[in-house]
């Protein structure tokens, strides 16, 4: 993804927060997102409850990924969150476009968002 292209984003949270992609990043035997949320997810160390994430992918070659982990913090200047998300395998080389299913969980309750995200390197149809 480059700065001229709109960053993927979404409500998250019952529309209390705003996640955006900040990058996708392919990796030999799988790939991360890199992500921000704003306002910041809670930290579950004031009395709210923490905030786990799942992930589940597809892309338009038929090719399935699952969560392989991630982390997330408050960023240094407290505005908002940073995180990463892993999921495997490597992104075929077939694909150009990879839909990523996050799945936030919070209080027993499952909030999941869509997102299509464009692989970078990726040939461009019917080439």
């Amino acid at each position: 993804m480059n700065s001229r292209t709109p960053r993927p984003a979404a409500r998250i949270l019952d529309d209390r927060h705003e996640l955006v992609v900040d990058g996708l990043s392919l990796e030999q035997e799988s790939f991360t997102v890199r992500y921000t949320v704003t306002p910041p997810l809670p930290e579950g160390d004031d009395g709210e409850s923490l905030v786990l994430l799942a992930l589940e992918a597809h892309d338009d070659a038929g090719n399935e990924y699952v969560d392989w982990g991630g982390a997330y913090g408050l960023s240094e200047d407290g505005g908002h969150t940073d995180g990463t998300i892993t999921g495997q395998p490597a992104v075929a080389d077939s694909a150009r476009v990879l839909t990523v299913r996050l799945t936030f969980l919070r209080e027993g309750r499952e909030y999941p968002c869509e997102l299509d995200l464009e692989v970078a390197g990726a040939l461009p149809e019917g080439g």
